[in-house]
C-alpha cells in the first residue's frame, strides 16, 4: 500500500489539503495550469524550481509520468481524432486556456467538450446560452452556479454528494458505474449507499425549474365554476375502529374524498373537479400514505397495485417494490403485473411466485389500456427503494404514463409474469426534471428481453390520449371513456374575490422571492444559513440539523447488570424527514456551498430591487 509520502493529494472544498489536513496559506498554494485545482506546495514531492515554471505548473494528474507518453488522463476517453497522448490531449487545453476571446465558463465547456469525445447537447449551443441569461438573469445565476463538473451543463436530475457537491444523475451513475467512489471535485469517499441508491434532490429540481419560467408572465385563465359532490358526512382523515385496530393502516376506514372524479376516472384529475383547493392534483403532490393518497382520487386501491376493470381499462398504478422484475428510468418503467403468488392464509407478503401470472382480471385492465392508448395515473411509493426516482418518503403522484407494449416472459422467480412498458405523456414536467415544460413525444426504448417474449399486445388503433402537433400539448384525441358511475353535482357558490385576490399577491412576488421560498429548511421553514444535504437529499440549516441531535453520542456505551461492560454500540440518528440513519454524515457534515451562494445572491438581488422600489416610491411622493 502506497506510504503517505508516496501519494499526490490535492486540497478539498474547503481548501484544505487532503493529505496534512491543515490548510495552507495562499502564499503556499500552488494552482494547477490545466485542471486549476489548488495543491498545497509543502506536501508536494517534485515542486516547481523557478517562478515562471510554477506559473505553467502541471499537477501530477495532469502531468504524464516520465518516459510514458502514452498513459490517460485520469480516466477521462480521449477526443476521436486527437492523438492518444496524453501531451496531445493537455496541450489542447492549454490552447483552450490561452484563447483570450473565451470566458471563463466557455473555456469550461470547451474543455469538457474535448474530454468526452466532443459530445454536446443543443442546450449547450453558446448563442442560445447567451440569449437565455440575457433575457433571464435567475437562469444566468444558476448557469454559473449550479452546472454538473461532468457534463457542465445546468443540473439535470441533481445528487448532491454527502461532501456538499451537485451532479446530474446520469453523470454520476456513470462516474459510479466506473468503479470510482470517490467524489470528482474534493475526493472524499462516497457511501455505498449514496453509490448504489442516488436520490435526486428535489428542492433543486423545483428551484431550476422555477428559473427557467421566471422570464414568463403567467396570465391566470377564465374563472370557471366549479362542480363536485357532497360527501361531508366523512372525516377529514382516514381512521381505524376499535374492533379493527391494528399495527398501521392496513384495516383503516378511507376519509373524506375530497376530488369529485368517479372511480373510473381516466386521465388527470384537473382543477373543475377539486373544488376545495381549485387546483386540481399536480404531479410531485405528495402524501403521507396510500390512504391519503386515496382521498385526492389518484389511486384509490390502499393496497393493490393496479386500479382497474378486465373489460373496461386501467386507471391507475402504483410503484412499490413489490416485483424484483420491475425496471425504473423514470420517463418510462417496465411494470409487472400482479398475481402468481399463493396469498392463502394470512399471507398478504408472500414475496414468492408459485404459479404463472395471465393477463386476467387488474392484468387484462392494464392491456385493455394498452389496446386502446388510454392515459394511466402514476404514483410511485418511497417503498420502492431500488429507484432512484421513488420519493424517500410517503407516495407521490409522477403523471400519467401510456401503455406501449404488454407481454409474457419467465421472470426471475422462473414464472412467467406479465410485463407492461409505461411511457411517461404528461404536460407537466416530472418531479425529477428541471424542464419547464412537459413531455414531447419520444421514441421506445430498446427492451432486450422481448426477442424471448410470448403474448405480445401492440395498439394498433390511434390511442385515445395523443400528442397534438398543433396545441404542443397531450390531450383526449378520441373521447374519454364515460364513467359507469352515478355522479350527483351540484353548483358551488363560487369564491372568485378570493381566487382573484390569491392571483394578485402571487403576482406581487417577484421570481427571486419565490425562488427563495425553494430553499426553505426542512425543520425552521426559513431560507437556509449554511444549508446542508443529506445522503437521503432532504436539505437543512446546519444548526437546525445539529441542533435536533444536540447532547446525542455517535456511540452509545453499555454495561450489564452485574458490572461486566458490553461492546458499545453506534447511535442510530435518523433524519428529521424520514427513517435513514445519517449518523455517519453526521461526524462531518459539509455545506453545500453552490446552493449557499446561489442563495446569498438571490438574497442580495432581492434587497437591491426592494430598495430600488422604496427609492422609486419616495421620488413618487
Amino acid at each position: 500500500m502506497a506510504t503517505t509520502q508516496q501519494r499526490q493529494l490535492p486540497c478539498d472544498g474547503d481548501d484544505i489539503c487532503m493529505l496534512c489536513r491543515n490548510k495552507p496559506a495562499d502564499e503556499d498554494k500552488l494552482i494547477c495550469n490545466t485542471c486549476v485545482t489548488p495543491w498545497h506546495l509543502s506536501c508536494l514531492s517534485a515542486r516547481p524550481e523557478t517562478l515562471a515554471s510554477a506559473y505553467q505548473w502541471e499537477c501530477p494528474d495532469c502531468a504524464p509520468a516520465a518516459g510514458d507518453v502514452s498513459a490517460p488522463t485520469v480516466g477521462v476517453p480521449l477526443l476521436s481524432g486527437v492523438s492518444d497522448t496524453s501531451t496531445d490531449l493537455i496541450s489542447s487545453i492549454r490552447a483552450i486556456e490561452a484563447d483570450e476571446s473565451l470566458t471563463v465558463q466557455e473555456k469550461a465547456r470547451k474543455r469538457q467538450e474535448l474530454m468526452t469525445r466532443g459530445c454536446r447537447s443543443p442546450d449547450l449551443d453558446d448563442a442560445k446560452l447567451k440569449k437565455n441569461r440575457k433575457k433571464n438573469d435567475v437562469l444566468g445565476l444558476f448557469d454559473e452556479s449550479l452546472n454538473c463538473s461532468f457534463c457542465m451543463q445546468l443540473l439535470e436530475r441533481p445528487v448532491t454528494t454527502p461532501c456538499g457537491h451537485n451532479f446530474c444523475l446520469k453523470c454520476f451513475q456513470k462516474w459510479v458505474g466506473q468503479g470510482k467512489r470517490t467524489c470528482v471535485k474534493c475526493r472524499r469517499t462516497i457511501p455505498d449507499k449514496m453509490a448504489s441508491q442516488p436520490r435526486i434532490n428535489s428542492a433543486l429540481v423545483v428551484a431550476i425549474r422555477m428559473a427557467k419560467v421566471s422570464n414568463l408572465t403567467d396570465q391566470p385563465g377564465p374563472l370557471k365554476v366549479y362542480h363536485f359532490m357532497h360527501n361531508q358526512d366523512r372525516p377529514d382523515k382516514a381512521f381505524t375502529t376499535e374492533r379493527a385496530k391494528k399495527t398501521g393502516k392496513a384495516n383503516a376506514c378511507s376519509g373524506k374524498i375530497f376530488v369529485t372524479v368517479p372511480p373510473d376516472h381516466f386521465g388527470p384529475i384537473l382543477a373543475e373537479n377539486d373544488p376545495i383547493r381549485k387546483q386540481g392534483v399536480s404531479v410531485g403532490e405528495s402524501w403521507e400514505d396510500r390512504m391519503e393518497c386515496r382521498q385526492w382520487g389518484t389511486h384509490l386501491p390502499h393496497v393493490a397495485g393496479i386500479a382497474g376493470q378486465a373489460d373496461y381499462g386501467a386507471q391507475s398504478v402504483a410503484l412499490s417494490g413489490g416485483y424484483e422484475d420491475d425496471e425504473d428510468h423514470g420517463e418510462w418503467f417496465l411494470y409487472t403485473g400482479s398475481g402468481g403468488r399463493d396469498l392463502s392464509g394470512n399471507k398478504r407478503t408472500n414475496k414468492l411466485q408459485s404459479f404463472d401470472q395471465e393477463f386476467k382480471n387488474m392484468n387484462e385492465s392494464l392491456r385493455v389500456s394498452c389496446k386502446k392508448g388510454y392515459p394511466v395515473r402514476v404514483v410511485r411509493s418511497h417503498k420502492e427503494k431500488r429507484s432512484s426516482y421513488a420519493p424517500e418518503t410517503g407516495v407521490r403522484y409522477d403523471g400519467v404514463y401510456r401503455i406501449e407494449k404488454c407481454w409474457r416472459k419467465v421472470g426471475i422467480q422462473g414464472m412467467k409474469v406479465c410485463r407492461y412498458l409505461f411511457v411517461r405523456c404528461d404536460n407537466e414536467p416530472a418531479p425529477w426534471t428541471s424542464d419547464e415544460h412537459g413531455d414531447c413525444p419520444r421514441p421506445l426504448p430498446s427492451i432486450p428481453e422481448l426477442k424471448a417474449a410470448k403474448d405480445v399486445t401492440e395498439r394498433k388503433e390511434s390511442p385515445h390520449w395523443d400528442y397534438d402537433e398543433e396545441d404542443g400539448c397531450w390531450k383526449w384525441k378520441k373521447p374519454p371513456p364515460s364513467s359507469r358511475k352515478k355522479q350527483v353535482a351540484t353548483g358551488s357558490p363560487g369564491e372568485i374575490k378570493k381566487m382573484r385576490a390569491a392571483i394578485r399577491q402571487a403576482k406581487r412576488m417577484t421570481a427571486k422571492d419565490k425562488l427563495l421560498k425553494e430553499f426553505s429548511c426542512l425543520i425552521c421553514r426559513n431560507v437556509m444559513t449554511l444549508p446542508l444535504t443529506t445522503p437521503c437529499a432532504h436539505n437543512f440549516c446546519k444548526p437546525c440539523l445539529e441542533n435536533v441531535f444536540v447532547g446525542q453520542t455517535f456511540v452509545k456505551e453499555r454495561t450489564r447488570q452485574g458490572g461486566r461492560t458490553l461492546r458499545a454500540r453506534k447511535n442510530i440518528m435518523k433524519c428529521p424527514s424520514c427513517s435513514n440513519d445519517i449518523s455517519d454524515f453526521l461526524q462531518n457534515p459539509q455545506v453545500n456551498r453552490d446552493v449557499m451562494n446561489v442563495i446569498e445572491t438571490l438574497k442580495n438581488k432581492s434587497e437591491e430591487e426592494a430598495s430600488k422600489m422604496m427609492r422609486k416610491m419616495r421620488r413618487e411622493n
